[in-house]
Protein backbone atom coordinates (compact mmCIF):
# COMPACT_ATOMS: atom_id res chain seq x y z
CA UNK A 1 0.00 0.00 0.00
CA UNK A 2 1.15 3.54 -0.63
CA UNK A 3 1.86 6.15 2.03
CA UNK A 4 -1.26 8.12 1.15
CA UNK A 5 -3.55 5.09 1.39
CA UNK A 6 -2.11 4.05 4.77
CA UNK A 7 -2.31 7.61 6.09
CA UNK A 8 -5.96 7.90 5.00
CA UNK A 9 -6.94 4.64 6.72
CA UNK A 10 -5.10 5.53 9.95
CA UNK A 11 -6.09 9.19 9.94
CA UNK A 12 -2.44 10.31 10.17
CA UNK A 13 -0.26 12.63 8.12
CA UNK A 14 1.64 11.21 5.16
CA UNK A 15 4.93 12.48 6.65
CA UNK A 16 4.23 10.66 9.93
CA UNK A 17 3.57 7.40 8.10
CA UNK A 18 6.75 7.84 6.05
CA UNK A 19 8.83 8.46 9.18
CA UNK A 20 7.44 5.33 10.90
CA UNK A 21 8.12 3.14 7.87
CA UNK A 22 11.67 4.47 7.48
CA UNK A 23 12.29 3.81 11.18
CA UNK A 24 11.03 0.23 10.73
CA UNK A 25 13.28 -0.37 7.73
CA UNK A 26 16.31 0.89 9.65
CA UNK A 27 15.74 -0.48 13.18
CA UNK A 28 13.03 -3.17 12.70
CA UNK A 29 10.94 -1.45 15.36
CA UNK A 30 8.77 1.66 15.60
CA UNK A 31 9.03 2.48 19.31
CA UNK A 32 11.59 5.03 20.50
CA UNK A 33 14.66 3.52 22.17
CA UNK A 34 16.00 5.02 25.43
CA UNK A 35 18.32 7.93 24.70
CA UNK A 36 21.95 7.20 25.68
CA UNK A 37 23.55 9.52 28.21
CA UNK A 38 22.17 12.34 30.27
CA UNK A 39 20.39 15.27 28.62
CA UNK A 40 22.51 18.35 27.95
CA UNK A 41 22.47 20.74 30.90
CA UNK A 42 23.06 23.77 28.71
CA UNK A 43 20.09 24.91 26.65
CA UNK A 44 20.50 25.94 22.99
CA UNK A 45 20.14 29.53 24.16
CA UNK A 46 22.98 29.00 26.65
CA UNK A 47 25.18 27.48 23.97
CA UNK A 48 24.53 30.49 21.74
CA UNK A 49 25.51 32.82 24.59
CA UNK A 50 28.75 30.89 25.17
CA UNK A 51 29.66 30.95 21.48
CA UNK A 52 28.92 34.67 21.26
CA UNK A 53 31.15 35.39 24.26
CA UNK A 54 34.03 33.27 22.99
CA UNK A 55 33.75 34.72 19.49
CA UNK A 56 34.02 38.28 20.83
CA UNK A 57 36.64 37.45 23.48
CA UNK A 58 38.66 34.33 22.58
CA UNK A 59 40.71 34.65 25.80
CA UNK A 60 37.63 34.01 27.95
CA UNK A 61 38.31 31.17 30.41
CA UNK A 62 36.03 28.25 31.20
CA UNK A 63 35.63 29.62 34.71
CA UNK A 64 34.34 32.91 33.28
CA UNK A 65 31.76 31.01 31.22
CA UNK A 66 30.71 28.96 34.26
CA UNK A 67 30.05 32.20 36.15
CA UNK A 68 28.12 33.67 33.20
CA UNK A 69 25.82 30.65 33.09
CA UNK A 70 25.49 30.70 36.88
CA UNK A 71 24.19 34.26 36.63
CA UNK A 72 21.61 32.89 34.15
CA UNK A 73 20.65 30.21 36.74
CA UNK A 74 22.38 27.33 34.94
CA UNK A 75 24.85 25.42 37.09
CA UNK A 76 27.49 23.49 35.14
CA UNK A 77 31.12 22.45 35.57
CA UNK A 78 34.16 23.62 33.63
CA UNK A 79 34.36 20.18 32.01
CA UNK A 80 30.82 20.61 30.65
CA UNK A 81 31.84 23.97 29.20
CA UNK A 82 34.87 22.39 27.57
CA UNK A 83 32.79 19.54 26.08
CA UNK A 84 30.24 22.03 24.74
CA UNK A 85 32.93 24.13 23.03
CA UNK A 86 34.51 20.98 21.61
CA UNK A 87 31.19 19.93 20.07
CA UNK A 88 30.96 23.36 18.49
CA UNK A 89 34.35 22.86 16.84
CA UNK A 90 36.49 24.92 19.26
CA UNK A 91 39.47 23.73 21.28
CA UNK A 92 41.86 25.43 23.67
CA UNK A 93 45.16 26.32 21.95
CA UNK A 94 48.23 28.32 22.86
CA UNK A 95 48.05 31.85 21.49
CA UNK A 96 50.62 32.44 18.76
CA UNK A 97 53.30 35.00 19.59
CA UNK A 98 53.58 37.71 16.94
CA UNK A 99 55.28 41.13 16.77
CA UNK A 100 53.40 44.05 18.30
CA UNK A 101 51.83 45.82 15.33
CA UNK A 102 50.68 49.41 15.44
CA UNK A 103 48.41 50.95 12.81
CA UNK A 104 51.42 52.26 10.88
CA UNK A 105 52.98 48.78 10.81
CA UNK A 106 49.74 47.18 9.61
CA UNK A 107 49.36 49.81 6.89
CA UNK A 108 52.99 49.35 5.72
CA UNK A 109 52.62 45.58 5.86
CA UNK A 110 49.53 45.68 3.65
CA UNK A 111 51.01 48.28 1.30
CA UNK A 112 54.11 46.16 0.66
CA UNK A 113 51.99 43.08 -0.08
CA UNK A 114 49.74 44.92 -2.51
CA UNK A 115 52.62 46.62 -4.31
CA UNK A 116 54.55 43.39 -4.86
CA UNK A 117 51.72 40.90 -5.27
CA UNK A 118 51.99 40.83 -9.04
CA UNK A 119 55.79 40.85 -9.20
CA UNK A 120 57.18 37.99 -11.26
CA UNK A 121 59.06 35.16 -9.62
CA UNK A 122 62.21 36.32 -11.43
CA UNK A 123 62.20 39.50 -9.32
CA UNK A 124 62.42 37.48 -6.10
CA UNK A 125 65.23 35.36 -7.55
CA UNK A 126 67.37 38.51 -7.53
CA UNK A 127 66.86 39.21 -3.82
CA UNK A 128 69.55 38.39 -1.25
CA UNK A 129 67.71 38.01 2.08
CA UNK A 130 69.51 38.68 5.37
CA UNK A 131 68.85 38.80 9.10
CA UNK A 132 70.36 38.16 12.53
CA UNK A 133 69.29 35.42 14.92
CA UNK A 134 70.14 34.13 18.40
CA UNK A 135 71.28 30.53 18.81
CA UNK A 136 71.10 29.20 22.37
CA UNK A 137 73.33 26.44 23.65
CA UNK A 138 70.29 24.60 25.04
CA UNK A 139 67.59 26.26 22.99
CA UNK A 140 65.13 24.29 20.91
CA UNK A 141 65.91 21.07 22.82
CA UNK A 142 63.28 22.12 25.36
CA UNK A 143 60.54 21.14 22.90
CA UNK A 144 61.64 17.51 22.59
CA UNK A 145 59.03 14.79 23.25
CA UNK A 146 59.64 11.33 24.71
CA UNK A 147 57.74 8.05 24.80
CA UNK A 148 57.30 6.99 28.42
CA UNK A 149 55.00 5.14 30.77
CA UNK A 150 52.59 6.91 33.07
CA UNK A 151 54.75 7.02 36.22
CA UNK A 152 58.13 7.42 34.53
CA UNK A 153 58.11 11.20 33.98
CA UNK A 154 61.25 11.76 36.07
CA UNK A 155 63.26 8.81 34.85
CA UNK A 156 66.61 10.35 33.74
CA UNK A 157 66.08 8.94 30.25
CA UNK A 158 62.82 10.88 29.96
CA UNK A 159 64.04 14.29 31.17
CA UNK A 160 65.97 17.16 29.61
CA UNK A 161 68.61 19.02 31.56
CA UNK A 162 68.15 22.78 31.55
CA UNK A 163 70.26 25.71 32.65
CA UNK A 164 69.36 29.31 33.34
CA UNK A 165 69.27 31.68 30.37
CA UNK A 166 69.71 28.84 27.88
CA UNK A 167 73.32 28.21 28.91
CA UNK A 168 74.55 31.13 26.87
CA UNK A 169 73.98 32.05 23.25
CA UNK A 170 75.60 33.42 20.13
CA UNK A 171 74.26 35.96 17.63
CA UNK A 172 74.60 35.07 13.96
CA UNK A 173 74.28 37.15 10.81
CA UNK A 174 73.36 35.24 7.69
CA UNK A 175 71.94 35.59 4.21
CA UNK A 176 70.50 33.43 1.45
CA UNK A 177 68.96 33.58 -1.99
CA UNK A 178 66.98 31.19 -4.16
CA UNK A 179 70.33 29.64 -5.18
CA UNK A 180 71.40 28.66 -1.66
CA UNK A 181 72.79 29.90 1.64
CA UNK A 182 75.40 32.64 1.94
CA UNK A 183 78.07 33.15 4.55
CA UNK A 184 77.34 32.86 8.26
CA UNK A 185 79.05 35.31 10.64
CA UNK A 186 79.14 35.23 14.43
CA UNK A 187 78.63 38.65 16.01
CA UNK A 188 80.84 39.13 19.06
CA UNK A 189 80.05 41.91 21.47
CA UNK A 190 77.45 44.62 20.96
CA UNK A 191 76.91 45.38 17.30
CA UNK A 192 76.88 49.02 16.27
CA UNK A 193 76.72 50.66 12.86
CA UNK A 194 80.45 50.36 12.23
CA UNK A 195 80.47 46.65 13.08
CA UNK A 196 77.44 46.10 10.88
CA UNK A 197 79.14 47.71 7.90
CA UNK A 198 82.23 45.60 8.56
CA UNK A 199 80.09 42.46 8.56
CA UNK A 200 78.50 43.48 5.27
CA UNK A 201 81.90 44.18 3.74
CA UNK A 202 83.30 40.81 4.79
CA UNK A 203 80.23 38.67 4.11
CA UNK A 204 77.62 40.33 1.90
CA UNK A 205 79.58 40.89 -1.30
CA UNK A 206 81.44 37.54 -1.08
CA UNK A 207 78.08 35.80 -0.59
CA UNK A 208 76.61 37.59 -3.62
CA UNK A 209 79.57 36.48 -5.74
CA UNK A 210 79.48 32.90 -4.44
CA UNK A 211 75.75 32.64 -5.17
CA UNK A 212 76.28 34.15 -8.63
CA UNK A 213 73.64 36.81 -8.11
CA UNK A 214 74.76 38.63 -11.26
CA UNK A 215 73.86 42.22 -12.03
CA UNK A 216 70.84 44.00 -10.63
CA UNK A 217 70.52 41.94 -7.47
CA UNK A 218 68.69 43.46 -4.51
CA UNK A 219 69.69 43.38 -0.84
CA UNK A 220 67.04 42.90 1.85
CA UNK A 221 67.46 43.74 5.51
CA UNK A 222 65.04 44.99 8.14
CA UNK A 223 64.67 48.47 9.61
CA UNK A 224 66.99 48.06 12.57
CA UNK A 225 68.55 51.48 13.40
CA UNK A 226 72.00 50.09 12.53
CA UNK A 227 70.68 49.11 9.10
CA UNK A 228 69.01 52.43 8.39
CA UNK A 229 71.79 54.64 9.75
CA UNK A 230 72.98 57.36 7.39
CA UNK A 231 76.51 55.94 7.29
CA UNK A 232 75.17 52.48 6.39
CA UNK A 233 73.00 53.90 3.61
CA UNK A 234 75.98 55.79 2.21
CA UNK A 235 78.12 52.65 2.37
CA UNK A 236 75.52 50.64 0.45
CA UNK A 237 75.15 53.44 -2.10
CA UNK A 238 78.93 53.63 -2.55
CA UNK A 239 79.03 49.89 -3.22
CA UNK A 240 76.14 50.28 -5.71
CA UNK A 241 73.94 47.89 -3.74
CA UNK A 242 70.22 48.31 -4.30
CA UNK A 243 68.17 47.86 -1.11
CA UNK A 244 64.63 46.50 -0.99
CA UNK A 245 62.28 48.91 0.79
CA UNK A 246 61.06 47.00 3.82
CA UNK A 247 58.10 47.45 6.21
CA UNK A 248 58.90 47.40 9.94
CA UNK A 249 57.78 44.57 12.24
CA UNK A 250 57.25 42.07 9.43
CA UNK A 251 59.35 38.94 10.01
CA UNK A 252 56.64 36.86 8.35
CA UNK A 253 57.58 38.49 5.04
CA UNK A 254 61.21 37.43 5.33
CA UNK A 255 61.72 33.79 4.27
CA UNK A 256 65.06 33.65 6.08
CA UNK A 257 63.06 33.22 9.31
CA UNK A 258 62.02 29.79 8.05
CA UNK A 259 65.63 29.03 7.23
CA UNK A 260 66.70 29.98 10.75
CA UNK A 261 64.07 27.60 12.12
CA UNK A 262 65.42 24.80 9.94
CA UNK A 263 68.95 25.51 11.12
CA UNK A 264 67.91 25.48 14.79
CA UNK A 265 66.13 22.14 14.36
CA UNK A 266 69.25 20.67 12.75
CA UNK A 267 71.56 22.06 15.45
CA UNK A 268 69.27 20.73 18.20
CA UNK A 269 70.07 17.18 17.09
CA UNK A 270 73.67 17.74 18.24
CA UNK A 271 74.95 18.35 21.74
CA UNK A 272 77.31 21.34 21.57
CA UNK A 273 79.56 21.54 24.62
CA UNK A 274 80.27 25.26 24.51
CA UNK A 275 79.60 28.36 22.43
CA UNK A 276 82.56 27.80 20.08
CA UNK A 277 81.31 24.27 19.45
CA UNK A 278 77.83 25.68 18.82
CA UNK A 279 79.24 28.07 16.19
CA UNK A 280 81.03 25.25 14.37
CA UNK A 281 77.91 23.09 14.35
CA UNK A 282 75.81 26.00 13.03
CA UNK A 283 78.18 26.54 10.11
CA UNK A 284 78.42 22.83 9.42
CA UNK A 285 74.65 22.37 9.38
CA UNK A 286 74.18 25.58 7.35
CA UNK A 287 76.28 24.03 4.59
CA UNK A 288 74.04 20.95 4.58
CA UNK A 289 70.84 22.88 3.88
CA UNK A 290 69.96 21.95 0.27
CA UNK A 291 69.62 24.75 -2.33
CA UNK A 292 66.22 23.24 -3.23
CA UNK A 293 64.87 24.32 0.15
CA UNK A 294 66.04 27.89 -0.46
CA UNK A 295 64.53 27.88 -3.95
CA UNK A 296 61.22 26.62 -2.60
CA UNK A 297 61.02 29.39 0.03
CA UNK A 298 61.45 32.02 -2.68
CA UNK A 299 59.18 30.29 -5.20
CA UNK A 300 56.29 30.37 -2.72
CA UNK A 301 56.80 34.02 -1.79
CA UNK A 302 53.55 35.12 -3.43
CA UNK A 303 51.64 33.00 -0.90
CA UNK A 304 53.08 35.15 1.89
CA UNK A 305 51.83 38.31 0.23
CA UNK A 306 48.40 36.76 -0.36
CA UNK A 307 48.19 35.77 3.32
CA UNK A 308 49.01 39.32 4.44
CA UNK A 309 46.27 40.75 2.21
CA UNK A 310 43.78 38.09 3.36
CA UNK A 311 44.57 38.94 7.00
CA UNK A 312 44.26 42.70 6.32
CA UNK A 313 47.87 43.51 7.17
CA UNK A 314 48.05 41.60 10.45
CA UNK A 315 50.57 38.85 11.20
CA UNK A 316 50.24 35.56 9.27
CA UNK A 317 51.21 31.92 9.79
CA UNK A 318 54.52 32.58 8.07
Amino acid sequence: MGYKTIAKQLGEKVTTVGAIIRKWKKHKRTVNLPRPGAPCKISPRGVAMIMRTVRNQPRTTREDLVNDLKAAETIVSKKTIGNTLLREGLKSCSARKVPLLKKAHIHAHLKFANEHLNDSEDNWLKVLWSDETKMELFGINSTRRVWRRRNAAYDPKNTLSTVKHGGGNIILWGCFSAKGTGQLHRIKGTMDGAMHRQILGENLLPSARALKMGRGWVFQHDNDPKHTAKATKEWLKKKHIKVLEWPSQSPDLNPIENLWRELKVRVAKHQPRNLNDLEKICKKERDKIPPEMCANLVANYKKRLTSVIANKGFATKY
